[in-house]
């Protein structure tokens, strides 16, 4: 038996996910099913399946053999990694082609297992789940726009509305129009009258899903200089966005600023998704775009969990497992959500519920970087938190959970930490985030780090308003100038009057 490194959870067990779409094929291999998955292993394919499907009806002959190659490696692949489950799952291309069942029955010849060809509405079903299971109490209309199809549902809370396929991929406008911007521009505008359920969206957030958008997303960072390369929860303003959209659709990507960082392969696509992306924010007027990382192939994953699983909340669950596998000791973490969330009230600070949320991942990730040299400790755990593949967060909590690692470890008064990321979060965060790594300084010198001290520290109340707080007298020893100092500092940042007693 081949042992798994101590980088592993050890109670998962890992199983695959072959996505089969008009223009990509992708093999992604899971460590487990899981609120927060985590990938082992993930290739992909620009197959181009669906190319001239339009005109012909049929399957890109070239396309199919090269799929049919690149299955024999993604079974491989998937039986070297040590999947136990492979689950494969087709989308527009394959359900509409002449050839697609002549197609799919081959390919599961080659896969060994069933494939199942999803329905446009089973399309939409998933592509809102993989938004309900990647944003904490999404609220907008979800469009996952693939190779040969656009899905577009109505996403509130875990509610899931009606959702409506238009044809409207990538590769199936580019057909249709004959490569012209003018006629696809009129194409998407006739389609897009039909999806009625875009009134609804009005002042809410479009959920843009597929690699299309992405991709446009990953540019409209280029262009603008964007200093957190996360794509998920990435979000992008209207009034600004529309001018780069326009330049888009017209055709003149080569002139974009940052367009080297999107691959050749997917460039020619990007103003058809641009020209979709313009009418959608015509028709709904969203609030903002909000790009997902997560789409049909992590709602099907998510579908696999239990209702219970399903109700974990996914920011928390990943900050535990990293905890698990990199503090020195998870129940220490543990201890941290509950001191903090003692001592905020002491102090008599109100939390709203993301700051709760976010407090909680903050403390369980607050020791991820001990095993680095102290002096890079700070700098280490900031990249990894701002870069950690975390869902269920927006950019400026992600970087409050990032800064408080970095006052934690680098001081909480230090002005020269990542200043490009500082500006992502809001002021509030900011302040939120030294205090919060003020107590941390404080009760890390009480605990050396380890579990049994913290439930027993309590915060008493003094006169005039002051708090102190009480160590246990058989926990005299630990008494000492060092935490008398770090209190100061959290007095100072809290502008409440504290000190360190005995009793």
């Amino acid at each position: 038996m081949i042992a798994l490194s101590q980088g592993r959870l050890q109670d998962r067990r890992p199983l695959s996910i072959v996505d089969i779409g008009s223009n990509s094929i992708r093999l992604v291999v899971y460590e487990g099913i899981a609120r927060s998955p985590t990938v082992l292993f993930n290739e992909k394919m620009l197959a181009g399946l669906g190319r001239g499907l339009v005109s012909t009806g049929r399957l890109d002959p070239d396309a199919v053999t090269r799929a049919m190659q690149e299955f024999r490696r993604f079974r491989a692949l998937s039986e070297q990694a040590g999947a136990e489950e492979l689950h494969v799952i087709a989308t527009a291309a394959a359900r509409e082609a002449e050839n697609g069942h002549d197609f799919i029955h081959r390919a599961e010849q080659v896969l060994g297992t069933e494939i199942r060809i999803l329905s446009g509405r089973e399309e939409a079903y998933y592509s809102a789940l993989g938004v309900i299971s990647g944003f904490h109490a999404a609220d907008g209309i979800a469009g996952d726009l693939g190779g040969g199809s656009l899905e577009l549902v109505d996403v509130t809370g875990e509610a899931i509305g009606d959702g409506i396929t238009l044809p409207l991929g990538g590769l199936r406008l580019q057909d249709m129009a004959k490569s012209s911007f003018a006629s696809a521009t009129k194409i998407v505008r006739e389609q897009i009258a039909r999806a009625e359920l875009l009134h609804a969206g009005r002042d809410r957030h479009f959920y843009a899903v597929g690699g299309t958008w992405r991709n446009l997303a990953r540019l409209h960072m280029n262009t603008t200089g964007y200093p957190l390369a996360v794509m998920h929860h990435y979000e992008m303003n209207i009034a600004s966005s529309v001018p780069f959209l326009q330049k888009v659709a017209r055709g003149e990507i080569d002139k974009i600023k940052g367009i080297e960082g999107v691959s050749k392969a997917r460039r020619a696509l990007l103003p058809y998704g641009a020209i979709v992306m313009l009418e959608i924010i015509a028709a709904m007027q969203p609030s903002n775009i909000s790009v997902s990382a997560l789409g049909v192939r992590e709602g099907f994953l998510y579908s696999l969990l239990s209702e219970d699983e399903q109700r974990i909340d996914p920011l928390i669950s990943a900050s535990e497992e990293l905890a698990l596998l990199r503090a020195r000791s998870v129940t220490h973490a543990r201890e941290l959500v509950a001191w903090t969330g003692e001592a905020l009230a002491a102090f008599g600070i109100a939390e709203s519920d993301d700051e709760v949320r976010y407090r909680q991942s903050a403390c369980l990730l607050a020791d991820i970087g001990w095993r680095a040299h102290p002096e890079y400790r700070g700098t280490q755990s900031l990249n990894i938190i701002a870069h950690a593949s975390f869902i269920g967060v927006d950019h400026p909590g992600r970087l409050f959970l990032a800064l408080v690692n970095a006052f934690r470890n680098d001081g909480v008064f230090s002005d020269t930490i990542a200043p490009e990321l500082k500006a992502l979060a809001t002021p509030r965060y900011v302040d939120r985030a030294r205090l919060l790594a003020a107590m941390m300084r404080v009760v890390y010198l009480l605990t050396a780090s380890m579990p049994g001290v913290m439930p027993r520290l309590r915060w008493e109340k003094r006169d005039g308003g002051a708090l102190a707080l009480v160590i246990p007298s058989d926990l005299a020893d630990l008494y000492g100038e060092r935490p008398v100092g770090r209190l100061a500092q959290l007095s100072k940042i809290s502008g409440r009057t504290l000190e360190l007693v005995v009793a």
